[in-house]
């Protein structure tokens, strides 16, 4: 049964509270006796908090929205703030654009003409980040350099905002790491391991496809990266009730699948093992849009 109707959705807060408790276990106590260890634990906490951005940024756990803002700031991965993921993230889920070059904040493809622009170690790169062992290993850098670039190629107070608040609420976990026995690079390590293991979910959550609806994809996972991503693996169900928290997914998943597989035209996975499987070192996607082609795109690319 859903807290939806209540004041406090308390599963999400219980596990806000458990990310935290791993996160300062992991960063003051485990790094003093295994590093390897810490920084695991670590990359997990900073992972989970993401996913628990997620569910924030969609009006989750509490009525008060800058309350829930207040709990997941800062972003203890230190590279994307708090503010410019929420919006780019509700742009995302204008679900006509999705996987759309220019009008996707989240898109992985790149319209053809600027594909074709590419200096071939470039085009290298982006071809290598198509597979899952690309996206993981390089791929927090490449998105990384592809939001920051984004951003100041489109400069705004809001987005300066963002950016300010993100460095302003990072002082206080960069002096929590300065005091705690872990050293900065193995932070800085495991912040980018957290970002790698998201990039599992992310790999192939949209496809290009002529109907909107059939551009993003249910993975049938149960296990621990399931309850890492918080059920966003059943990323159909969540695009089409983003206002359902993470905990009702599976069951509302279960009670409607026919449903779901008939809007997004069946795209389906049964877990992240057969994703693991399949595409670990073999692309599904190309890096250029299959459905922008250079002939037939004529709109002027984002300054």
């Amino acid at each position: 049964m859903s807290d939806r109707n209540n004041t406090v959705e308390w599963r999400t807060l219980a596990v806000m509270a458990v990310t935290y408790a791993v996160w300062g276990g992991a960063v003051f106590w485990m790094s003093a006796w295994s590093m390897p260890l810490a920084v695991i634990f670590t990359a997990l906490a900073i992972a989970q908090q993401s996913s628990l951005q997620h569910e924030v940024l969609h009006g989750h756990p509490l009525r008060w929205q800058w309350l829930n803002e207040l709990m997941v700031r800062p972003s203890l991965n230190l590279l994307i703030p708090y503010g410019r993921f929420r919006d780019t993230h509700l742009a995302h889920h204008r679900d006509a654009n999705l996987t759309d070059p220019y009008d996707d904040p989240e898109s992985n493809f790149l319209a053809g003409r600027d594909w074709a622009a590419l200096p071939e170690w470039a085009k290298l790169l982006y071809r290598a980040n198509n597979t899952l062992a690309g996206r993981m290993l390089i791929g927090p850098a490449v998105g990384q350099w592809a939001f920051m670039r984004a951003d100041m190629k489109t400069p705004s107070r809001r987005i300066a905002m963002s950016w300010l608040a993100h460095v302003v609420t990072a002082v206080p976990v960069i002096w929590l790491v300065l005091q705690s026995p872990i050293p900065p690079w193995a932070y800085l390590i495991a912040a980018y391991l957290g970002v790698s293991l998201l990039k599992i979910r992310t790999f192939l959550e949209h496809r290009a496809h002529e109907q909107s609806r059939a551009r993003t994809v249910i993975v049938e996972d149960r296990g621990p990266l399931a309850f890492l991503f918080l059920n966003n693996n059943l990323h159909a169900v969540h695009h089409m009730h983003p206002q359902v928290p993470w905990y009702d997914l599976p069951a509302l998943y279960r009670s409607g699948k026919d449903r779901f597989l008939a809007c997004n035209d069946s795209y389906i996975y049964p877990s992240y093992g057969t994703i693991f499987a399949r595409h670990l070192v073999r692309a599904k996607d190309p890096v250029e849009h299959p459905l922008m082609h250079r002939a037939l795109d004529d709109r002027t690319p984002p300054a």
